[in-house]
């Protein structure tokens, strides 16, 4: 096998912003894999981002998050708009590799110009990749006009979603369960727009008319989230989805929020930007000698956790 060519990241930007899905693919591989290279990937393309429309799709496993954005790309793709998805899988607790599982499901009904990217959480605990935005910037800058973020739903996901979109986008099905449990799971103040998937099975209706009471009861700004209803495998509903979509995009505009919205996203990237770099200097500082001195000292009980916390602090910002 031949030695892999190591192409500028300026060449492979360019390519990729002419269509070459393959430098894309290296691109958001960098991205992915985080240090230098993912740093100066960054600083390449943040002047170019801004375009992306950036929506979020989350909901329990099992809701059909993969068949309805794969739906919803295919149609978007059909208005001419394109489209790009981060589906977000579960790592491989071997190879920390994401399951494509989900990029199967799409296949099928997306067309070929969208692209499909399936990435690893590596253990990230709220579901979403650090990657994650990095790939969305990368994604944005070559031209992309929807970006779509499909996550696996579990845990804290959902704040992870809200963090990383633009447009969150919750789904249920008919039988979901106990409204209040939506309710304390924060979804309603997270939720942009409502979906309730499988439509055609019994109570759907039901699951519809629980979310307006919900909304009735909640807090809302000049934007009631609208709830729409499909059968992604029919491909049913998903036109009004995309309208939906759209429409958000245009009240993000025409409202001024959504600068707020890309400030509150910028500023929880620089902070898990910073707790990861604390992070690494901190266990660094621990193997030092003073750091396992320290170590030794919370053992033996010659000094606090807390102590130690505070002393191993103060070592690290003298070293940065």
């Amino acid at each position: 096998m031949s030695p892999r060519v190591d192409v500028p990241i300026a060449d492979l930007f360019e390519r990729a912003r002419a269509g070459e899905r393959r430098a894309l693919g290296r691109l958001l591989s960098y991205a992915e894999a985080g240090g230098a290279r993912a740093d100066e990937l960054t600083d390449l393309v943040h002047p170019h981002t801004g375009g992306a429309h950036v929506v979020g799709i989350t909901g329990a496993p099992g809701a059909g998050k993969s068949t309805l954005t794969g739906q919803l790309v295919a149609h978007a793709d059909g208005t001419g708009m394109r489209c790009a998805v981060l589906a977000v899988d579960p790592s491989s607790p071997l190879s920390g590799g994401a399951i494509l599982g989900d990029r199967i499901r799409m296949d099928p009904v997306v067309r070929q110009g969208a692209f499909i990217r399936s990435m690893a959480t590596r253990g990230h605990g709220g579901g979403l990749s650090l990657a994650v935005p990095a790939a969305i910037r990368v994604l944005d800058a070559v031209g992309y006009d929807r970006v779509v973020v499909e996550t696996v739903g579990v845990g804290q996901i959902e704040i992870d979603v809200a963090s990383a979109a633009d447009t969150v986008v919750v789904v249920v099905t008919p039988g979901w369960g106990d409204a209040v449990q939506a309710n304390k799971a924060g979804l309603l103040e997270l939720a942009d727009v409502l979906v309730v998937n499988k439509a055609d099975r019994p109570g759907a209706d039901d699951s519809r008319r629980d979310l307006e009471l919900m909304l009735d009861l909640t807090v809302l700004g000049a934007w009631r989230p609208p709830i729409v209803l499909t059968t992604a495998t029919e491909a049913r509903g998903i036109g009004d989805l995309h309208d939906t979509l759209v429409a958000h995009r245009g009240f993000l505009d025409e409202s001024g929020t959504l600068p707020d919205r890309r400030r509150r996203r910028a500023r929880h990237e620089l902070v898990t930007r910073v707790e990861v770099l604390l992070a690494r200097l901190t266990r660094s500082e621990v193997a030092t000698p003073d750091g396992l001195a320290l170590l030794d000292a919370v053992a033996e009980r010659r000094t606090t956790p807390s102590a130690a916390a505070d002393a191993l602090l103060a070592a690290v910002i003298a070293r940065a």
